[in-house]
């Protein structure tokens, strides 16, 4: 998983940075924190972002700056991404090729709980929690529910 050191405001956090190889590069920074971001912050942290770019680099620099936070059907990147989905379905791929489905019940410091969804008989059946440790996740979604 990203971590990252970037000072960054209140509880917000990088979840990824990417920089684009062409002519222009864009930098895309994606952000979250644990209680998401506003549009008002990406706005207000991309005008941070490019007055430090402009003091270090100057104004000849020709890029594009996009300052976003993850989508509904981005994966979960950061362990600190967990903590706001709680009680909601996670689907996880895991290191060693299984997939797993369930609600996520509680984040540990090193893992999360979460409770197995399996189907049986045209019906689902919810399994006592498990502890999965982050080191085993490959990745992990939000399940979106329109019930």
């Amino acid at each position: 998983m990203l971590q990252s050191s970037l000072p960054i405001d209140g509880d917000l956090f990088v979840v990824d940075l990417a920089v684009s190889d062409s002519v222009r590069p864009k930098v895309t920074v994606t952000l979250d924190g644990e209680q998401g971001l506003g549009i008002d912050e990406c706005a207000q942290i991309s005008r941070r972002l490019a007055r430090r770019i402009e003091e270090h680099y100057g104004d000849e620099l020709s890029y594009t700056l996009e300052v976003t936070s993850p989508g509904a059907d981005q994966p979960l990147r950061d362990a600190r991404q967990y903590t706001r989905h709680v009680g909601r379905t996670l689907s996880l791929k895991l290191q060693d090729g299984t997939e797993k489905t369930g609600k996520l019940e509680s984040i540990l410091p090193e893992s999360i709980e979460l409770a197995e969804i399996v189907k049986e008989k045209h019906k689902e059946k919810i399994l006592p929690a498990i502890t999965v440790p982050f080191q085993d996740i490959a990745e992990a979604r939000v399940v979106i529910s329109f019930k």
